[in-house]
């Protein structure tokens, strides 16, 4: 397969470094140093594009991949304002997208254990719940794209909840999402469920970048000459 890196700073780093050992090939590697070179030209020398950039330009480089007829892996988060643009574009194009917050399998795990534990919480009015996600000091959004999906699917079937906001809050409508910034971690997600009495807690910690870009890599395999708007989903239901 030949990709297109879209982004190579540390994620893009990892994804070639474990795209090489299987065999695989990166045509272009797109950075702040080159960006004239993400052409229509340049992009169709590959099979996908996996997108792990900036908000600032990740919309762009989406839109790109459609008007070239290449499919796109996108990790970028904090654009997702733009979603309707990028998804009725990708429609308008007959253009290839898949878009994760978080590629890591054993987040994707963790989303399916949020989703039913909350299930489980709806009703139970005693608890209040949180989310608390910590990252390295270089990472651009916050909260995490992560996070968001995490207080989204809580949102979704928690009829006490209305919005969330990255601060602390005592307003019963409103989902707290605690955001931290620390040395060079990889990312961690809690959500908690309290009452006065006692705590549940369910927890996922990355310990390095491998674990992303692996599973970045898996969409990018899944995504060869596909058309459509696919997510991590997709990818999993394959692999099982």
């Amino acid at each position: 397969m030949k990709i297109i890196l879209a982004g190579y700073g540390k994620m893009g780093k990892a994804i070639e470094e474990i795209a090489l050992t299987k065999g695989h090939e990166i045509v272009l590697k797109i950075h702040s140093g080159n960006p004239d070179d993400f052409t229509t030209e340049n992009i169709q020398r590959g099979d996908v594009c996996i997108d792990f950039s900036h908000p600032k330009v990740a919309v762009s480089n989406i839109l790109s991949c459609f008007n070239a007829g290449v499919p796109i892996v996108s990790g970028t988060t904090g654009w997702l304002n733009h979603w309707r643009e990028v998804t009725d574009a990708c429609k308008e194009k007959n253009g290839g997208f898949l878009y994760a917050s978080n590629f890591s399998i054993g987040v994707n795990l963790f989303f399916e254990l949020n989703d039913f534990l909350a299930g489980i919480m709806k009703d139970k009015k005693e608890f209040n719940v949180s989310i608390e996600e910590v990252h390295h000091v270089h990472k651009k959004d916050s909260p995490s794209g992560t996070a968001i999906t995490l207080a989204n699917q809580i949102i979704d079937i928690n009829p006490d909840k209305e919005k969330w906001v990255n601060a602390e809050s005592e307003e019963k409508k409103v989902l707290p999402i605690i955001s931290k910034r620390e040395d060079e971690i990889a990312g961690i997600h809690i959500v908690k469920y309290f009452s006065g009495d006692d705590e549940i807690v369910i927890r996922h910690n990355a310990f390095n970048r491998k674990g992303f870009a692996i599973g970045a890599l898996a969409a990018a395999e899944f995504m060869q000459q596909k058309r459509g708007i696919f997510s991590m989903n997709d990818v999993l239901n394959q692999l099982t």
